[in-house]
């Protein structure tokens, strides 16, 4: 009794461990942090034209992926729920300082300024 018992709660344990299902047409993780790297370098043209169309910006960067935006925001939500987007978020941060080494000290001047940045962000 107490095997089978012991069984069925691995059972379990082993099926739920999967909050959510990966996606069909899952972005990979290097991908996916280029894009997001591309988004938060697209964000900051507000800074330079505070009317820039953001959302032509996002769409551009999709379709030089090859992305649909539902393919991004299911793969967002899948790499939430399975703990990888820190990683990828990581990623992202590095692939905007390497193409742009002087954002070391924005970005530091911005953790400075919100002490509940994540650790990963530091």
């Amino acid at each position: 009794m107490k095997k089978l018992l012991f069984v069925c709660i691995s059972f379990l344990m082993v099926n739920c461990s999967h909050l959510i299902d990966e996606p069909k047409n899952l972005i990979p993780k290097d991908q996916m942090s280029e894009i997001i790297a591309e988004f938060a370098m697209n964000d900051q043209l507000r800074i330079i034209d505070p009317e820039a169309n953001l959302e032509n910006a996002t769409r551009y960067t999709l379709n030089k992926y090859h992305v649909k935006g539902n393919q991004f925001t299911e793969s967002y939500k899948f790499y939430i729920a399975t703990g990888k987007l820190e990683k990828i978020l990581d990623n992202a941060q590095k692939i905007i300082l390497e193409k742009h080494p002087e954002a070391k000290s924005y970005i530091d001047q911005k953790i400075k300024e919100n002490p509940n940045v994540p650790a990963f962000a530091r």
